[in-house]
């Protein structure tokens, strides 16, 4: 689907840290007339307000960037938030834009999504072949209906709504809080203000030995873009850097990147969560994407919005 430049493109979530590198990266790429809304603005969770805003607007691509996140604490503490919200916002979402004409959706997922023990590096066939990581086996399922949903709506009426499921996201505006983020924004700020406090330490959770990938909000920002003019299929496809590395080897990493000499004390008694979650991006490297932000690097992007931005940090 060609996208005109004028057209009217809502990002939903557009202030978190996916949807404002999405919004970003639309501007920056001539759109005149990419919208958001505030959750003050337009509670997603409001199926009229929705509706209503819809109606008026008419967007003509729409973007689900909006979701309730966290890290393994907070999936672990909150599951019935975690699926309940999600599966009300992405529904109001999804219904409005079939219902008020929007020529195309793309609605992002998670690498959660895939069984736990699922073969690596992750293919898209993947998908409900085995159980889900109980960590966070709520956000999944949210994300999994939703992702049932476009297909269901593209099959039954024809509808371009797309799916992309990104592996683990880091860049500006991403959360900083130590009781519900990701691994690598609280392994930042651990450094950080070990670096300040002069501590010899830090604690990092789990054993040190799960693998994980990493992408910059930027690279999934240019890959929706991507998407949106060259994906037209109800499929899930994949979006991912397509490199991983171990707990330990990131918090080496972010050691070294902000100038910390001490060490790392693992925690065994805090769960690991999935043994690995490489994604495979043959998919949408065939179609000719590819990343371009190596880790170090973008760890670096991060650390230094970080430091500007702490007072409006999520933490």
């Amino acid at each position: 689907m060609k996208l005109e430049k004028d057209e009217t493109i809502f990002v939903a979530g557009h202030r978190g840290m996916v949807g404002s590198a999405i919004h970003q990266c639309l501007l920056k790429d001539g759109f005149t007339k990419v919208i958001g809304r505030s959750r003050s603005e337009l509670d997603l969770l409001d199926r009229r307000a929705v509706r209503e805003f819809f109606q008026k607007e008419r967007p003509a691509v729409v973007v689900d960037a909006a979701a309730k996140v966290g890290g393994i604490l907070a999936n672990n503490e909150q599951p019935v938030e975690f699926l309940l919200q999600n599966l009300t916002m992405q529904n109001n979402l999804v219904e409005a834009a079939a219902d008020f004409g929007a020529g195309k959706l793309l609605f992002l997922g998670s690498s959660c999504i895939y069984p736990k023990l699922a073969p690596q590096p992750i293919a898209e066939d993947s998908l409900l072949t085995g159980p889900l990581e109980p960590t966070n086996d709520a956000y999944a399922l949210a994300k999994i209906a939703g992702i049932k949903l476009c297909q269901s709506y593209a099959r039954q009426y024809g509808k371009n709504f797309i799916s992309a499921m990104p592996t683990n996201l880091y860049g500006p505006h991403d959360n900083y809080d130590l009781h519900s983020s990701h691994v690598l924004p609280a392994l930042i700020r651990k450094v950080h203000e070990a670096k300040l406090s002069g501590a010899k330490s830090i604690p990092v959770w789990g054993s040190g030995t799960p693998r994980r990938e990493f992408l910059h909000t930027d690279d999934l920002a240019d890959a929706c873009l991507f998407l949106l003019e060259k994906y037209d299929q109800p499929d899930v496809i994949n979006v991912g850097c397509g490199e991983d590395v171990t707990i330990l080897e990131l918090a080496e990493t972010v050691c070294d990147v902000l100038g910390f000499e001490g060490t790392l004390e693992f925690d065994a008694s805090k769960p690991d969560g999935t043994p690995r979650k490489l994604l495979d991006i043959a998919k949408i490297k065939s179609l000719g994407w590819t990343p371009k932000i190596p880790l170090r690097e973008g760890i670096a992007d991060a650390y230094d919005w970080f430091v500007g931005n702490q007072s409006t940090a999520r933490r």
